[in-house]
């Protein structure tokens, strides 16, 4: 399942080869201490680099045992475990891209709606807050790898009902929201696997790196491979693409990665102990800061999106033009990523978080200056560029996090993403029926900046509070 929904280069021993059923201790570094308090000084212009604590070396028989002062991706490709895990990706992306596409294209053509036809787009987005609510638990109270197993059989399953000949319009909207449902699921146990097999230094914050790297860029060849295929063969057969990747996904996770105990035993009902996870994770100011800056600026981030085709039309820019301005914030996104993970040392990244917290969104106000369609692309890209923070916000969210919270964290971490992300684009499309596609797009940028600037002080002040409380249980 992707991820729709957060460096430096490593000395990676070799690892030895594991037997399918080795049982491994998670391998986590010291989450004592969190760079948040060392870095969000920057937002005032505080430059001091972060302590040492900040690149605490992973425990435990990881991979990831050594951190260089070099930069590059190249040493995550070295840990075997995390190669099985972003083929995986990248076959779950493709399957449900091209799922997206075949299922909207097969429920336009049964019913003529175009209401029921955009309705499956919106249902990969609704479930998500009840999923990555009710059934958060189950990221911690299980193997992991065998939630992750399970997820994609389960997903494989939703689309091959979708295949059958003769199933109905509810049966397909149904299955493509027990898609959403599972998904914060399996992407929150993938990230806290990340924190095992990477460790929560650099590794960590590359290997997330890369996995948004690979979902923007599936975005971008994704619906055109996806268009192109339906030119060849009908939507269901379609569909069995889908089928076949989340097949493949879970073989390479079954036999690609190590087994892990759960996190947590079992203890009460499943829901019950969701929720009370939820609670416990929402308790700490500190990791609900964290959260709502991984939560706050997507929400704005989406008004151009949502807004993007009566934006072209106004323009005059036409199909051509919507294209482009669609593609426009994922290159951006991309090329910052790139940017920050290549080429930055950890020091300079976790200075420049919260930073570009603050002006991520700030090209979007410079839509009142009436910029054509290239301008208007130049600031999609900025403001996509900017998205780079989320480097330093998941190393610091990592180790702010309990280890037995941390699949809990997780999947309400992707849950929220994705359901702000839909609020985002309802409220653009509400806002813009009255004040207009441009001053929609400004007010997410004004409104957003305000927001932003907001949370980057409070991170600040949850760390200072986090510190002084450290500090007096010491005495």
């Amino acid at each position: 399942m992707p991820e729709a929904e957060t460096k430096g280069t490593t000395t990676v021993p070799a690892p030895a080869p594991p037997a399918a059923a080795d049982t491994v201790p998670p391998a986590r570094g010291d989450s004592t201490g969190s760079a948040v308090g060392n870095t969000a000084g920057a937002a005032a212009g505080n430059t001091a680099p972060p302590a040492a604590g900040n690149t605490a070396e992973p425990a435990g028989g990881s991979a990831a045992e050594a951190v260089s002062a070099r930069t590059g991706y190249g040493p995550v490709f070295a840990v075997p475990e995390f190669r099985a895990v972003f083929v995986a990706h990248a076959f779950s992306l493709l399957g449900l891209v091209v799922s997206e596409i075949a299922l909207s294209v097969l429920v336009y053509g049964l019913t003529g709606s175009p209401l029921l036809s955009a309705l499956t787009f919106a249902l990969g987005f609704l479930p998500y807050l009840i999923g990555g609510t009710l059934l958060a638990g189950v990221a911690d109270r299980f193997p992991a790898r065998r939630v992750l197993v399970v997820c994609d059989l389960v997903c494989a399953g939703c689309v091959a009902v979708m295949v059958l000949p003769g199933a109905p319009v509810a049966v397909l909207l149904t299955m493509r929201a027990a898609l959403a449902l599972v998904a914060p699921v399996f992407q929150g146990t993938r990230t806290a696997t990340l924190a095992d097999v990477l460790g929560d230094g650099e590794l960590f914050v590359l290997g997330r790196s890369l996995l948004r790297i690979l979902s923007q860029s599936a975005l971008l060849a994704g619906f055109g491979a996806g268009g192109l295929l339906l030119t060849v063969v009908s939507p269901r057969h379609a569909l069995l693409v889908t089928v076949c990747t989340f097949l493949l996904s879970a073989a390479l996770l079954r036999f690609g990665t190590r087994r892990r105990p759960a996190r947590a035993s079992e203890g009460q009902a499943l829901v019950r102990d969701s929720l009370r996870g939820a609670r416990q994770v929402l308790a700490d100011r500190r990791v609900l800061v964290l959260l709502l800056l991984f939560w706050v600026p997507p929400m704005f981030t989406v008004a151009p999106e949502a807004l993007a085709a009566p934006y072209a039309e106004g323009l005059g820019a036409g199909t051509a033009g919507l294209g482009l301005l669609m593609c426009a914030l994922p290159v951006g996104t991309i090329a910052g990523e790139l940017l920050a993970g290549a080429r930055l040392r950890p020091a300079t990244r976790n200075r420049l978080t919260l930073p570009l917290v603050c002006v991520t969104l700030l090209p979007y106000a410079a839509y009142a200056l009436r910029p054509g369609l290239v301008w208007s692309l130049v600031l999609l890209v900025l403001a996509g560029a900017g998205s780079a923070y989320t480097l330093g916000l998941d190393q610091w969210f990592v180790r702010a996090v309990p280890d037995e919270l941390l699949g809990w964290a997780m999947t309400l971490n992707s849950a929220g993403l994705m359901t702000v992300q839909g609020v985002g684009m309802a409220l653009s499309g509400a806002v813009a029926e009255f004040a207009g596609v441009r001053a929609t797009v400004v007010g997410a940028g004004v409104v957003g900046t305000a927001a932003c600037v907001a949370l980057a002080a409070a991170a600040r002040r949850a760390e200072r509070g986090a510190e002084a409380a450290e500090g007096h249980g010491d005495r």
